[in-house]
């Protein structure tokens, strides 16, 4: 190391918090006035330049306000002054689904292409940890560089590492040490500018060694000061050499092959460097699960279904659709950490995208519909493989069908499990006779009460008007006009009587074709189960099975879950309830705390069902404290009632247990976790997230401000000990002394503490969010899988696959003569589906080789080539060819690879076919 004055390369920049302690828009009204600023700055003095914090969000927000400045933003892009791009938002990696990680990169790179060029660097500044995905999924969309801050290891000893993903891919990634406003301080008073900024440079210097110092000037919602330029002019380069940049220049004066950095595997969890605030995790994880619930709706069922099977791409709704999912996903958006206005707006947004998905879903069925007889049932398969599950439906059967069953294409039966419904009388009034035209404009067209008239009845005698209805109509043309002319001129009483045909829920067992759709159609005559290895659900005192797995509820309220295998999880859905006197950035419990395990009292109901699906009830209700008294540093010693419902449900060929967990909290300032004892020692536990299945202890790295708790996330299933429990939604795990433990309800009242037990320094102001105090009803689903072997051996992807995306039902339309048919659409083997939609009037696939080992995907469908993409769409030369031949594709794949593949002719898919699946 020379004596020389050290080279600094200054990035002005803003970090830009969409929303966060204030809600949108009002974050918007500042955003306009920085950028005004910015703009005007930049053409005056073209040496000024800006970096604007890696997300095209905030270009959009401002130029719908400012439509008149756009050509302008494009002018200082294309000049290299203003820096945009390549991310739409700067997200959470771990509380969203994978694929709306590349959807949100696609988009911004889209959004920032049409401005010039978006800026090439991976730039995630400021989110709570990174996936261990993300290195794949910026080098498959042609990024050579990435920019972290949080989460980064002890081990990493200066500015740069490569950082590497599972599937071996790794990329250059700049450290911001010192975070994103390193050079922030420096500003703050311009009359001690010169020296600030020479310490700054010799401070950092270690870190970079003979490289220029990257200084990041700028902060959350921050503009750089007026005299930025001439400040910087004014300095003497023998104290500091200071060059005002952009990130983007920065970073490409760096070579990306370099291979002598060190190499970090994975994910970036470590608390060493800075703080990744992991209690964002568990507050208000009603928009985590509404997250999740929206994501799988369009991915997994809207996108799938519309491909293949409706006339036509209904491209700008599902754009709407995964708008709003990425605007969601923002790092102070659905992590909850923000106000209680902010919430609201989140989960509004979610609601939306959740809409248009279910629209997109229904639009695609009801283009089939027709094809089904409206006396039968069209279900639906989002999973690229054939399956046999269950589904329930209402339909209307005769009364004297007593054993029921349904009636697949093929002509063979299946069992069903039914709840009959009598006739139901919906509607008894007495009117005068002169009165009864009146009544006919309550009926629209055929519709009446919901349903739909399928017959009606004039008795002059009995002075009775009776309308009968039903699901369905029937083919016979309905005519208001007749009513009318058969009750005009009718005097006396009258009585209307409107009723229901008789009908029934029922629950059977369809098997569909992969990524296709068949029908079901109800016939009288019970069927014993026939599917190979199937044994019929028992339900017996406390005790359901199905030659699978055996739940027990037990004397203190918890399960016993026995494996065919013999794995034994005794004792799951223990509740431990304690207090927490952090905020919503940081889990911490007050200095003398309470821990509840001891119910007040304990209902278990008696099981029931069966032989397709069975089910009991555990009801428990505590005495959880009220809150935390904060200057005693302790609960209080009053409390409330805790109500805790656990519904146990056993189906057919299914070796896990589903439960859904109901909390009824009255309290405030604590945690609630469901304890899973494991069925055999574990040191590290497995858990599912984006695109990957990560290994993690029981500890985590510290070295900063922030106690380093061992809480985890995890997105589809979390493993330890032969305990795998699959999930419905993003959820906190921790892996204790021969139990799992998951955070099924954390509540506070604070957005972020001055002063906090885990954490040195705040994480925002101290304001209060009452709201995520989640005082009421919620409800947390998952399901429990006993095994022996690892998470793969068990099958724990596929297991997750079935209870995540269960078939989709609903009523045919068509001809009462309409024959039973099943179609198929796409089978994948050897890989895991994550997205199938239409681009560019093609099928792209996205799929990941959810596997320790290399494997070959086999997707098999009426097309007749197939070729690899990069995630943002252009040909991947890089990737090997994939052998396409006899409807098949087979596509070699590295361990946790994803691949992108675009399917040509396709036109097929337009076309009804019989399904070859078996």
């Amino acid at each position: 190391m020379t004596d020389r004055a050290p080279e600094v390369l200054l990035v002005p920049h803003t970090h830009w918090d969409r929303e966060w302690y204030e809600p949108f828009q009002r974050f918007r009204l500042r955003l306009v006035d920085l950028l005004d600023e910015v703009l005007d700055r930049a053409e005056a003095d073209d040496r000024f330049r800006f970096t604007l914090d890696g997300q095209m969000a905030a270009v959009d927000d401002y130029l719908e306000v400012r439509p008149e400045h756009r050509d302008r933003v494009i002018r200082l892009v294309r000049r290299g002054q203003l820096a945009v791009g390549p991310w739409q938002i700067l997200l959470d990696e771990f509380l969203c689904s994978g694929e709306n990680i590349i959807r949100n990169l696609e988009l911004g790179h889209r959004r920032a292409t049409d401005l010039g060029s978006p800026m090439p660097v991976g730039y995630l500044p400021d989110m709570f940890g990174h996936c261990a995905q993300m290195p794949q999924i910026l080098t498959a969309a042609g990024l050579d560089h990435a920019c972290v801050w949080r989460g980064v290891p002890a081990g990493v000893p200066g500015h740069a590492f490569r950082w590497q993903a599972p599937d071996g891919s790794s990329i250059r990634t700049e450290y911001l040490a010192g975070g994103y406003g390193n050079a922030a301080y420096v500003f703050s008073d311009p009359g001690h500018f010169a020296e600030r900024m020479a310490d700054l440079g010799r401070r950092l210097r270690p870190d970079f060694g003979t490289d220029p110092v990257l200084a990041m000037y700028g902060t959350d919602h921050s503009a750089p000061v007026g005299s930025l330029v001439e400040l910087v002019a004014d300095l003497d380069p023998a104290d500091v050499d200071v060059t005002i940049t952009t990130l983007a220049d920065y970073i490409a004066a760096r070579d990306p092959h370099d291979r002598s950095l060190p190499v970090v595997e994975g994910e970036l969890r470590s608390h060493a460097n800075a703080n990744i605030l992991p209690g964002v995790l568990s507050v208000r994880p009603h928009l985590k699960q509404a997250l999740a619930r929206a994501e799988r709706l369009v991915e997994r069922y809207a996108e799938p279904l519309a491909a293949l099977w409706s006339a036509e791409w209904p491209a700008k709704f599902l754009d709407l659709a995964w708008w709003r999912l990425i605007d969601a996903s923002g790092h102070d958006s659905v992590t909850g950490c923000g106000v209680d206005e902010t919430a609201t707006q989140v989960f509004a947004r979610i609601s939306e995208a959740e809409h248009l998905g279910q629209a997109v879903r229904d639009r695609a069925a009801g283009g089939l519909a027709p094809r089904v007889s409206h006396d039968a049932v069209l279900v639906l398969n989002p999973t690229p493989a054939a399956r046999a599950d269950l589904v329930t439906v209402d339909l209307e059967v005769p009364d004297e069908w007593q054993d029921l069953a349904v009636e697949l294409p093929d002509g063979s039966r299946l069992p069903a499990q039914t709840e009959a419904r009598a006739e139901q009388l919906l509607l008894s009034e007495a009117l005068p006779g002169a009165d009864l035209p009146t009544f006919l404009p309550r009926i629209h067209g055929r519709e009446l009460f919901g349903s739909e008239i399928t017959h009606w009845h004039c008795d002059n005698e009995r002075r009775v008007l009776e309308f009968g209805v039903a699901r369905h109509g029937g083919d016979t043309p309905f005519d208001v006009e007749a009513v009318r002319a058969a009750v005009t001129g009718a005097s006396g009483d009258w009585t209307v009587r409107i009723t229901r045909a008789a009908h029934r829920t029922v629950t059977c067992l369809a098997q569909v074709p992969a990524l296709g759709w068949t029908s079901l159609r109800p016939v009288r005559g019970g069927q014993p189960l026939q599917e190979p290895g199937a044994q019929p659900v028992r339900a017996e005192g406390r005790t359901l099975s199905n030659g699978l797995v055996t739940v027990t509820a037990l004397d203190d309220g918890t399960l016993r879950i026995t494996a065919a295998d013999g794995t034994v999880l005794d004792g799951v859905g223990r509740i431990v309830d304690g207090g927490d006197r952090g905020d919503s950035y940081n889990y911490a419990p007050p200095g003398t705390d309470t821990l509840v395990t001891t119910p007040r009292t304990l209902r278990v109901g008696a099981a029931a069902g069966g032989p397709l699906r069975a089910s009991l009830t555990v009801e428990r209700e505590y005495d959880w404290p009220e809150a935390v008294d904060r200057t005693a540093d302790r609960r209080t010693p009053t409390t409330r009632p805790g109500g805790v419902r656990l519904d146990v449900e056993l189906r057919v060929g299914e070796p896990f247990v589903r439960l859904d967990l109901t909390l009824d909290n009255a309290s405030l300032d604590h945690r609630v976790r469901l304890h899973v004892p494991l069925a055999r020692p574990a040191e590290t536990s497995h858990a599912e997230g984006q695109f990957a299945v990560v290994e993690r202890g029981r500890t985590a790295e510290g070295g900063f401000s922030e106690r380093p708790v061992p809480t985890f996330p995890a997105h589809g299933f979390v493993d330890a000990g032969g305990a795998g429990l699959l999930l419905t939604q993003a959820a906190e795990y921790e892996l204790l002394d021969q139990e799992l433990a998951l955070t099924v309800l954390r509540t506070t009242g604070w957005l972020s503490r001055n002063i906090h037990p885990y954490r040195a320094e705040p994480a925002g102001p101290q304001l209060p969010i009452p709201a995520a105090q989640m005082v009421g009803t919620s409800t947390v689903s998952f399901a429990m899988l006993p095994h022996a072997g690892d998470w793969h051996e068990a099958g724990l992807i596929e297991a997750a696959e079935r209870y995540r995306h269960p078939l989709h039902a609903t009523p045919g339309t068509g001809p009462r003569q309409a024959p039973p048919t099943s179609h198929h659409g796409l089978s994948v083997e050897g890989a895991v589906m994550t997205s199938l939609r239409r681009r560019d009037g093609d099928l792209e696939l996205r799929l990941v080789a959810a596997s320790p080992g290399p494997t070959t995907a086999v997707v098999r469908g009426p097309f007749t080539g197939a070729h690899r993409v990069g995630l943002l769409g252009a040909d991947d030369s890089r990737a090997e060819a994939p052998a396409v031949g006899a409807g098949a594709v087979r596509i070699p794949l590295r361990s946790w690879e994803i691949a992108t593949v675009r399917l040509t002719g396709t036109d097929e898919f337009r076309t009804p076919r019989e399904s070859t699946d078996t």
